[in-house]
């Protein structure tokens, strides 16, 4: 499943660069924090053996998102997609 930031989100920027997928930017219109694009975020299968925004977030505010359950077969392809365009 795609994972998302929740609104404890405290700005501290070290997420955004470490995601390979692009996944994650600062959400300008809304409350100021930083989103995961959902059609974007494979959890970094197809890379690394976990996410690494999660691994390196200080304050534990990225979960995995109940509204988008994908298997790592699911994840997999879509990192191809991605990749493949």
């Amino acid at each position: 499943m795609a994972l998302k930031i929740t609104s404890e989100c405290i700005n501290c920027d070290i997420c955004e660069p470490e995601c390979p997928n692009e996944a994650i930017s600062y959400d300008q219109k809304g409350q100021k924090t930083y989103v995961i694009d959902p059609d974007l975020c494979t959890e970094c299968v197809g890379f690394y053996d976990e996410p690494t925004c999660d691994k390196v977030c200080p304050i534990d505010c990225i979960i995995p998102d109940p509204e988008r359950i994908e298997t790592e077969e699911e994840l997999l392809q879509k990192h191809k997609a991605i990749w493949s365009k």
